[in-house]
């Protein structure tokens, strides 16, 4: 039985929620493989230099940074965090090899950004004969190195699996072979989102305080929720507009209970942490939120046309997500969501609204289920 080591942090939830999807579909599909998940942040807790300094590790400065919505000056501290991620290169290296000594795994797969250097050098100073490889859980590498380290001959080779075709254009581009770049249908999607679901609409719309016919908008910012939330519900709750809205805020206690207080003049229904989001997207028409790869890829594989914002705000790697929005025509993007009024009304025009759910619906992304078997030919590969 071959060992797989999946490597993750919790820095936004998106990569253990890929993790842990694609292991799921794994062991669905009987393969004899025993994967198991390594949490990098305990890994490299002896280096953490902000828990050094404030007692707070790296992924929750992140976490706090995503429920504040303190993001301004995201691209400034991803430079700083790269700068200090070099200087500590050397040490991390250290341990990763002290890890791979002793867990000896068959195949290493990286769902991280920042770090794919150092797992790979560490991997091929202590088993050269196991594959390294990266899946990107972003639709493209931005800014440079954060998915992406440039292939060098003769230095430790990474193999790639990319979401969309920028992520391979960008990999070819910094020196990657094509035998090792794969491309997916898409992001990983939890399994759930491909179950079949029968369920009365209306029925179910009613049970939830709501009405049966009205467009209905599910606003989500993954799981820390974000106090933007309270701007666009009151928005849209003066709008005029005939519409009624979802709002899940995460573990966000303090945002569900405002929410909750205000007073709505259209239906609304206000949930806190949740494990149904593939149900609350069947319920819904459309989906706001920040362009995270994990929400909107949700949000289209379920047919739902988005509204997102991408401004000086929006974390650099969730940049391109909004272009790719307009690329493929599944929604609309805002400068601010203070323009949400107006983007809304412009996204349920039925002619809009329609020509958007056909281009969602023309994307068959399929990738939870394509990269085991593209995991299975790396293995091969290597042992020939």
């Amino acid at each position: 039985m071959k060992a797989i080591d999946f490597v993750f942090f919790d820095a936004g939830g998106g990569h253990r929620s890929a993790a842990n999807a694609l292991r799921s579909v794994i062991a669905s599909q009987g393969r004899p493989w025993r994967v198991e998940l390594v949490n990098l942040q305990e890994v490299l807790d002896p280096l953490d230099i902000f828990r050094k300094l404030t007692g707070i590790r790296l992924e929750d400065v992140y976490n706090l940074m995503l429920k504040k919505g303190w993001t301004l000056g995201s691209p400034a501290l991803t430079k700083a965090m790269h700068i200090l991620i070099r200087l500590y290169h050397p040490a991390q290296v250290r341990l990763l090899e002290k890890l791979w000594r002793r867990r000896r795994p068959d195949l290493v797969v990286s769902l991280v950004p920042h770090f794919n250097r150092a797992l790979g050098e560490s991997l091929r100073n202590t088993l050269p004969a196991a594959p390294f490889v990266t899946i990107l859980t972003d639709l493209a590498d931005f800014p440079n190195h954060f998915w992406i380290e440039r292939a060098v001959p003769g230095q430790w080779p990474q193999y790639l699996i990319c979401g969309s075709e920028r992520a391979v254009e960008q990999a070819y581009a910094l020196g990657h072979s094509p035998e090792r770049v794969f491309r997916t249908s898409g992001m990983i999607l939890n399994p759930r989102f491909y179950e079949p679901l029968e369920l009365d609409r209306g029925a179910e719309r009613q049970r939830l305080g709501l009405d049966p016919d009205l467009p209905t908008g599910l606003v989500l910012f993954g799981g820390q929720g974000a106090g933007v939330m309270l701007r666009i519900a009151a928005q849209l709750n003066e709008s005029g507009l005939q519409l009624q809205l979802i709002l899940i805020c995460g573990h966000n206690q303090a945002l569900q209970r405002r929410l909750s207080a205000m007073g709505f003049r259209i239906p609304v229904r206000v949930e806190g942490f949740t494990r149904e989001i593939p149900y609350y997207m069947r319920l819904s028409d459309f989906f706001i939120g920040k362009p995270g790869p994990g929400s909107i890829s949700e949000a289209v594989h379920m047919g739902l046309p988005v509204v997102v914002e991408r401004n000086a705000w929006t974390l650099p790697q969730e940049r391109y997500n909004a272009e790719w929005i307009a690329e493929k025509q599944v929604g609309l993007v805002v400068r601010s969501f203070r323009e949400v009024e107006k983007a809304v009304a412009a996204l349920l025009e039925p002619e809009t609204f329609t020509r958007f759910r056909a281009n969602a619906a023309a994307l068959k992304n399929r990738a939870v289920f394509e990269i085991p078997e593209i995991l299975n030919r790396i293995l091969e590969s290597s042992a020939q």
